[in-house]
């Protein structure tokens, strides 16, 4: 189980092509967490990006594709990372494997840690990175939990927020989920992503804590290089 306080997060980059063996790579990858005791992974399917070909590739609706990118998380602690470490190698023949630092501020039901639009909007140096993962399905007075989030964040004239939905993992419960073409979802992580100035994330912990009753919550350094704010009825996010 992924306690609160400092840990290891395992980001992997492959192609949703990817084959080891007969099987996706990962679907190989997600069977070796949860046979290691990983607490939990999320994977999630970009909707456009290319590779070292050079070959822009979009997913677009009720199109299927076997090109584009898949990036799987796992947080838990640096021990157990290592753990995982000499199989992903194994497994990822090309790809990307990324080892960072985070910090554990909230985990399932466990408990959180206790500048003007302007500034945000001029985002740039050190700043915190904001992760919430919940599960698709979870409500908030009667929306979805992860858009009354968003909607709050605004609000709260934090940076921008952006929101990704997986495909497949498992959390504490270590029940695997997929999601099937075609079919209805819910029971899938959804990860909210925010970076902004460590001030701003700090006045957001507390709204996490009384919104979010079950999930996970981390918390990372970063340094923005670049950040470009369009215009409202152009805006990226």
């Amino acid at each position: 189980m992924v306690k609160k306080g400092k840990a290891k997060k395992l980001t992997i980059y492959v192609d949703e092509a990817d084959r080891y063996g007969h099987k996706p790579v990962y679907e190989v990858l997600i069977n070796i967490f949860y046979k290691k005791k990983i607490a939990g992974v999320s994977v999630f399917r970009g909707v456009a990006g290319y590779g070292s070909d050079g070959v822009l590739h979009t997913a677009k609706k009720l199109t299927l594709s076997s090109s584009m990118p898949i990036k799987l998380e796992v947080v838990d602690s640096e021990e157990m990372i290592k753990k995982v470490l000499p199989d992903v190698y194994q497994v990822v023949e090309k790809g990307l494997i990324e080892v960072t630092d985070t910090e554990v501020i909230k985990c399932c039901r466990g408990e959180a840690e206790p500048a003007d639009r302007e500034e945000t909007m001029k985002l740039e140096g050190k700043a915190k990175m904001l992760r919430v993962i919940v599960r698709e399905d979870h409500k908030w007075e009667g929306e979805p939990l992860y858009e009354a989030l968003v909607k709050r964040f605004i609000l709260m004239d934090v940076a921008g927020a952006t929101v990704y939905k997986a495909i497949a993992g498992y959390g504490p419960h270590r029940r695997f989920r997929k999601m099937k073409f075609l079919t209805r979802g819910g029971e899938l992580p959804v990860q909210i992503t925010v970076v902004d100035k460590e001030e701003k994330i700090k006045e957001i912990l507390p709204v996490l804590d009384d919104m979010v009753k079950e999930g996970i919550v981390l918390l990372s350094d970063v340094d923005v290089i670049k950040y470009t704010h369009a215009h409202a009825e152009t805006d990226i996010f």
